[in-house]
């Protein structure tokens, strides 16, 4: 495993492309009503991506089940649907709940960034589910710093989300980025203590609960690009990309 550490000239443009990604992402945020389609965000987000000269970052990625390239710039996850849903002409409902997840390029460096947003009225227990994965994210960036390890982050995080009674994901995780999308080391949301590749310096993560209101067990959705929950229960995702810096941690893609 090459666990790459970024110089300050490659963190400067990290954190633009974070500062991009996460702008575009609250504007797209901002247009999740009922009654709008899903292709409708992603065509925004498209559009956002050419005004700021940027990339974005997923389209072109070898995704899903045959490894197809992701043919859209965002990803839209309705419900049960965890990561990787696809923009379509589906109708939000009011009651939904939809996980946006997006990246772009930058001068050559990726980043990446998700949240999870309320469609309408929606019940006490989704409001409690998207509470606990931003809680959770929240929960397992205070460990990011230089001495602690990957098991550090994932342990935080499954030891809160499982004492507020939800599932943790466990086939799908965080990861380090950079040059590309997806670099070592993977990050899962579960773990133990101490355990796993300690946290150097100039390392950058993408740290990403992904968190189900029944099992933790997924399938692959029928367009074989998503997964969504085995038992079809509601999921929420937040992700944050994240530097790992002298004293702690610095967050490249705070959404304002």
């Amino acid at each position: 495993m090459s666990i790459s550490i970024k110089t300050n000239r490659e963190i400067e443009l990290m954190r633009e492309s974070g500062r991009i990604a996460a702008e575009i992402l609250g504007m797209v945020s901002k247009k999740v009503d009922v009654g709008v389609r899903t292709k409708e965000l992603d065509i925004i987000a498209e559009d956002m991506a050419v005004k700021y000269k940027v990339k974005p970052a997923f389209r072109g990625e070898e995704s899903g089940k045959s490894g197809e390239p992701y043919p859209f710039v965002l990803c839209a996850s309705v419900n049960e649907v965890i990561v990787h849903g696809l923009p379509s002409d589906y109708l939000l409902k009011d009651g939904d709940i939809l996980g946006l997840d997006f990246g772009v390029i930058y001068e050559g460096y990726y980043s990446d960034v998700a949240a999870t947003i309320p469609v309408g009225n929606i019940s006490e227990e989704a409001h409690r589910l998207i509470r606990v994965t931003k809680k959770a994210l929240n929960f397992g960036i205070k460990k990011v710093r230089p001495g602690n390890t990957i098991g550090d982050i994932g342990n935080t995080v499954q030891r809160y989300v499982e004492s507020q009674g939800f599932g943790v994901v466990r086939d799908l995780v965080g990861h380090g980025i950079g040059k590309s999308l997806h670099e070592d080391p993977q990050v899962p949301n579960y773990g133990k203590r101490h355990k796993g590749e300690k946290l150097e310096e100039g390392m950058v993560l993408a740290i990403e609960p992904m968190v189900t209101m029944g099992s933790w067990e997924v399938s692959m959705s029928a367009d074989g690009y998503g997964y969504e929950t085995s038992d079809k229960s509601l999921s929420a995702h937040f992700e944050h990309t994240v530097l790992v810096s002298k004293n702690g941690c610095e967050i490249l893609t705070r959404i304002k």
